[in-house]
């Protein structure tokens, strides 16, 4: 009597051992799905940048982006105007279409405020990249992706102290735009030679080149040239051969041709942000928030650089530039 009662304990333990286990291995299954790209309804993101028609980088930042929807099975949208009112317009847009989440540049906070507020009154998440990491939070976004341009800048600084840099101009491609001021306020900190600030139109490389180049023939005393982006650098390039000048070229940026560039010394260095990351991590934080209430960074800017590309590393550098993607 006393072997049948135990044996009945023992299957009826066994029995519900067996229920525990597929109901904990049931609801992991559930978590699983849930969390992955398949769980739950097509997310549907939309980023609006401050680019201009043709500029790279942002083909780089939209890889990083289709990247991370793939693997989230996320729609991503995109829209560009450097025009801080057309940006802003554009956000609207996304907010009347009720899209799942957001990402911005704020590269001229001032127009994007408002916009911002309206889509967190609307109960749509926003990220910020790139540009204005100080303003982020206080807008409302959830974190911010990109580098603190202060310290980059002091960082390219340093970088023109070792190239034996003496007196340099330091080319801002877009008025107004906080982020390449925050550059060469930050060069400035730490360059132990004589800096000033010269305005080109970024959207317009024939001006670009005329305006270097003018500006090299003025002042033949001028030994370098701090860039704010690929494009414009080596335009600089060309720019300084036509002036018969024998400065110096930096940048801030990369992309194939400018990595070549560096690797045969007509560039000096690169401040690489990594703008693939931006876009990355910027479509997979609003994946992870709408998903599982996750915010990276703890309310800080998550940091994508700087990181210095020179003659010393270009060459592991190459193949990802070569593919796009640095």
């Amino acid at each position: 009597m006393k072997r049948t009662v135990i044996a009945a304990a023992l299957a009826g333990l066994l029995a519900l051992s067996a229920c525990s286990s597929s109901g904990g291995k049931k609801a992991d299954e559930q978590a699983t799905k849930a969390l992955s790209g398949s769980g739950g309804p097509r997310l549907k993101i939309a980023m609006v940048t401050h680019s201009a028609q043709g500029d790279a980088f942002w083909d780089i930042v939209q890889k990083g982006a289709q990247s991370a929807s793939a693997k989230d099975n996320v729609q991503f949208l995109y829209a560009a105007d450097p025009d801080g009112g057309k940006q802003a317009q554009l956000v609207q847009s996304y907010i009347d279409q009720h899209v799942d989440g957001i990402i911005v540049t704020l590269a001229k906070p001032d127009a994007l405020k408002d916009v911002v507020a309206k889509a967190v009154a609307a109960k749509i998440p926003v990220v910020t990249i790139n540009s204005g990491a100080e303003e982020s939070a206080k807008f409302g976004a959830l974190a911010h992706f990109g580098q603190d341009e202060s310290i980059a800048g002091q960082a390219a600084g340093e970088q023109l102290n070792k190239a034996g840099i003496k007196k340099a101009v330091c080319l801002i491609h877009e008025q107004g735009n906080v982020g390449l001021e925050a550059r060469c306020a930050g060069a400035k900190k730490t360059f132990s030679g004589q800096m000033q600030n010269l305005f080109v139109q970024g959207a317009n490389m024939p001006q670009v080149k005329s305006a270097v180049t003018a500006k090299l023939q003025a002042d033949k005393g001028i030994d370098g040239i701090l860039a704010l982006n690929a494009q414009i650098a080596l335009t600089a390039v060309d720019a300084a051969k036509g002036a018969g000048s024998k400065a110096k070229v930096a940048t801030f940026d990369m992309n194939k041709d400018l990595v070549s560039a560096i690797k045969d010394g007509r560039i000096q260095f690169a401040v690489d942000q990594q703008p693939y990351l931006q876009g990355y991590e910027a479509v997979d934080e609003l994946w992870l928030y709408k998903r599982n209430g996750d915010i990276l960074g703890g309310g800080q800017p998550v940091l994508t650089g700087p990181a210095i590309v020179d003659k010393s590393n270009a060459d592991a550098v190459a193949p990802y530039a070569d593919r796009g993607t640095r």
